[in-house]
């Protein structure tokens, strides 16, 4: 009999916009469909190809505008130049708001976090993040830390694409154990 799938029939939003950290965008999401998980890529235009900063296209799914957080278990934020882009994009940062809110899995990777800050959801949370964003997550209320992965109730952070292994850990496990 072979094993059961952990994320069978969960749903997973994963953000885009060009200049993604390639790495951080494909291995979340291939772990995350390996594991059984519907992986729905995100992004400001449904069809459209994104370029990562290392050559890599993805395509979108969905488009951002009419997407809810009702509709996933859990939101990923790739890092890379794209978050900067991301967080410009309203409905984008209302979908990882009522994401946060609602207490699914918010998982940011490298300056992911840049989303956070303008969702305002950093208050009082601990996190991590590339370092040159660290001021940015302090000013917005959030206790950085420098550590490989951070998980601070239902968010989920890293510094790097060195960190990918515990930072697709922590998601795994945490959106398992979502009911």
């Amino acid at each position: 009999m072979p094993s059961p799938v952990p994320l069978a029939g969960k749903r997973v939003a994963v953000l885009i916009e060009d200049l993604f950290e390639d790495s951080e965008l494909i291995v979340p999401r291939d772990v995350l469909v390996r594991a059984g998980a519907q992986v729905v890529v995100v992004g400001p235009l449904a069809g459209r190809a994104y370029a990562g900063k290392h050559g890599q296209h993805v395509t979108a799914d969905r488009a951002a505008a009419g997407t809810q957080a009702s509709e996933f278990d859990a939101v990923v934020i790739p890092g890379g130049f794209a978050p900067d882009k991301m967080r410009l994009r309203h409905p984008m940062v209302d979908l990882v708001r009522d994401a946060m809110a609602a207490g699914k899995p918010v998982a940011a990777i490298c300056h992911g976090p840049q989303v956070l800050i303008n969702a305002n959801v950093l208050r009082g949370r601990t996190l991590t993040c590339w370092p040159s964003i660290a001021v940015d997550v302090k000013n917005a209320g959030g206790r950085y830390v420098d550590k490989p992965v951070v998980e601070d109730g239902n968010l989920i952070t890293s510094r790097k694409t060195a960190d990918l292994t515990q930072f697709t850990d922590a998601l795994v496990r945490q959106l398992a154990a979502t009911h």
